[in-house]
């Protein structure tokens, strides 16, 4: 009994050393790393959630190299990444992943930077096919030659995912077939080939597990997948950044994938010419990004009817127009970075709860857009060039009612124009109600002009402004015959020393007191009176005008009775007009009795101004006073004029 218990425990020690010895020579070092393992992205359950991208194996810093001239950049438990594969070591590689039967823990392999030809590819990838590795990842496969026919056995895989990254093939001559069925044919969920300069893809010759395709950055065009009914099970599809052209192509490749809910052509060169073409999409897609190619307004006749989320962003679109895609299910719609110059409206829209119209040519939004919208939940304007004017005001207005709808306000929404304004936000820029109301604006125009308009009108009336309008115009047309029919007397000599105006009730006093008093000494002083004076034939204003300008002064008699009479009115007005025109101190005024304010009527207002500015002789009651008064008046009208015989009167005490 003691000798078989011996025997076994030695034979556990030789089986525990051949283990420890096998591992050391596979890695020296056990990465520290987390590592997110890809079947967290890819669901086992069959469930609709869709997978965009798979994840690649992260490696740490740490590497080893081992008798078999790979370097080990991960192995833990489940994951082994790998480096440095080349012919030379692919048989030991082969030998290695043998080990890893159905059943074994290791889940996750990821090659890099391997140099193989065609034949060592497929052996690897047979031998991983029957092996327990899940998700399957190949990063820089450099110089892969000699491509030609295999026939690949697809059965009893545990394989889910396989990604393939930076495919260099060196053949110039080769089937392209040979090379392409390999992978169309592979029963996994999901296939990923990217930057790797892949012109073309097969349709798989049997219906296919397929539910995840992403052919990122290769040079496929609108050959892909043209009736091709057998990717019936494909979920997701990426083809960004490839050389796709037509849009109505695209959507036919898709009419039969039944199960096709999200695709990404963004990065393209995509073009849609709406004349006559038809479009044809799988009736199930819910998510669609067009974003950065060259699609214009007519893009939205070619839309899938059932859209839930659609990206148009970065292409070269001017409007939305109303009533050529009616895409009742659509909830998310970005057109940011295109060409529009007003918000869609959402008519034919009646679900959409999120718009992005950022970086367009926006000037002043539309204020009704959320009431034309009234599901949508956010709006993202910003970064438009906004016009701060009149038109915004009620857009600004509609912000503060939508209760935050407005996506990165206020900092995205800034002033571009006018260029005084510009920097400014949106929140902080304010006109006036008067300034924007346009009818408002013009009635109070209106009324100003009326109440304008009614003040002249009463001042012209109150300050008599059409007699003076009347009476500048009869001077003027007199001054301009007087002109016309005597040019040489227009140089004329003083005649007179005084012209005398005096209302006809006051003439007893000019008579018996004014004249006999100032013409005393005979000869000597000579009056200006319009009874002797007046020229029979014209008219009393040229008859005023000539006296005023033939005399040296003008007096005149203020009395109650004066500012009563309408000549005298008029006399006042132009021995006024001479004083400014000849800038001459030319008027005496003599208050024969007291006037009291009330009675100057208004259009006297030249009257009221010069007894307030100018000093004028008030006429005595008292007799003694008398000769003082003619003397002071003597005086002020004392001037050297020639008499009739040639002879010079002596100038007056």
């Amino acid at each position: 009994m003691t000798e078989k218990t011996r025997s076994l425990r030695n034979f556990f020690l030789y089986k525990c050393l051949f283990a420890l010895t096998f591992w050391n020579h596979v890695s020296l070092s056990v990465g520290n790393e987390l590592f997110s393992s890809v079947s967290n992205n890819f669901p086992e359950d069959g469930s609709d959630k869709k997978v965009k991208s798979l994840p690649l194996l992260y490696t740490n810093s740490h590497q080893s190299k081992a008798n078999f001239d790979w370097v080990v950049i991960q192995n833990t438990t489940e994951s082994l990444s790998l480096s440095e594969i080349t012919n030379s070591n692919v048989k030991k590689l082969v030998a290695l992943l043998s080990n890893f039967r159905q059943g074994s823990r290791i889940r996750n392999l990821t090659l890099t930077n391997m140099s193989v030809d065609w034949d060592a590819l497929i052996e690897i990838f047979q031998t991983v096919w029957h092996s327990s590795i899940e998700y399957f990842n190949l990063n820089s496969v450099t110089q892969l030659s000699d491509i030609e026919r295999h026939v690949f056995d697809y059965s009893g895989t545990s394989l889910k995912a396989l990604t393939m990254k930076k495919i260099v093939i060196t053949d110039l001559y080769f089937t392209q077939d040979d090379l392409y069925e390999i992978f169309a044919d592979m029963n996994i969920a999901a296939l990923t080939v990217a930057e790797s300069e892949m012109i073309h893809m097969l349709c798989p010759s049997s219906v296919s597990p397929f539910r995840y395709l992403n052919f990122l950055k290769n040079d496929l065009t609108d050959l892909l997948f043209q009736k091709c009914d057998k990717l019936i099970h494909l979920e997701t599809l990426i083809l960004q950044k490839n050389k796709f052209e037509s849009l109505s192509k695209v959507s036919f490749m898709t009419s039969r994938m039944k199960s096709l809910k999200y695709l990404d052509m963004s990065s393209n060169l995509l073009s849609h010419d709406a004349a006559g073409v038809q479009c044809q999409w799988a009736e199930s897609l819910s998510e669609l990004d067009l974003s950065s190619n060259q699609l214009m307004d007519s893009v939205f006749e070619c839309l899938p009817v059932n859209i839930e989320k659609l990206t148009l962003q970065n292409n070269q679109i001017t409007s939305v127009p109303r009533g050529m895609a009616e895409l009742k299910s659509l909830q998310e719609l970005n057109l940011a970075s295109n060409r529009l110059a007003d918000l869609p409206g959402c008519g034919d829209f009646t679900s959409l709860e999120f718009l992005n119209v950022e970086m367009n040519s926006i000037l002043t939004p539309s204020a009704d857009f959320f009431q034309s919208c009234p599901k949508v939940r956010e709006l993202q304007a910003g970064h438009n060039p906004f016009k701060c004017s009149c038109e915004l005001q009620d857009f600004i207005r509609l912000e503060r009612q939508s209760g935050g709808k407005l996506f990165g306000w206020p900092a995205a929404y800034v002033c571009e124009y006018p260029e005084d304004l510009r920097g400014t936000q949106l929140k902080d820029f304010h006109l006036t109600e008067l300034a924007c109301n346009m009818m408002l604006l013009l009635v109070t125009a209106l009324l100003l002009t009326l109440v304008l308009v009614a003040v002249v009108a009463f001042l012209c009336i109150y300050l008599d402004v059409p007699w003076y309008m009347r009476m500048t115009w009869r001077w003027t047309q007199t001054k301009r015959r007087a002109w016309q029919n005597h040019p040489e007397e227009q140089e004329m000599v003083l005649q007179f020393h005084a012209f005398i105006s005096y209302s006809e009730r006051d003439s007893l006093w000019v008579k018996n007191e004014l004249i006999p008093n100032l013409e005393k000494e005979e000869g000597c002083i000579q009056l200006c009176q319009h009874e002797r004076n007046f020229i029979p034939g014209k008219s009393i204003v040229e008859n005023i005008i000539n006296c005023i300008e033939k005399s040296y002064k003008s007096i005149f008699v203020l009395s109650p009775n004066f500012v009563q009479s309408e000549w005298c009115h008029y006399e006042l007005y132009f021995a006024h007009h001479k004083l400014f025109s000849e800038n001459s101190n030319s008027l005496i005024l003599i208050l024969l009795e007291p006037i009291p304010p009330y009675v100057i009527p208004a259009r006297y207002h030249k009257l009221k101004a010069l007894m307030a500015k100018r000093t004028y002789l008030e006429w005595p009651k008292e007799r003694s006073k008398h000769a003082l008064f003619w003397a002071n008046l003597r005086a002020a009208i004392s001037i050297h004029l020639p008499l009739a015989d040639g002879k010079r009167c002596g100038e007056t005490d």
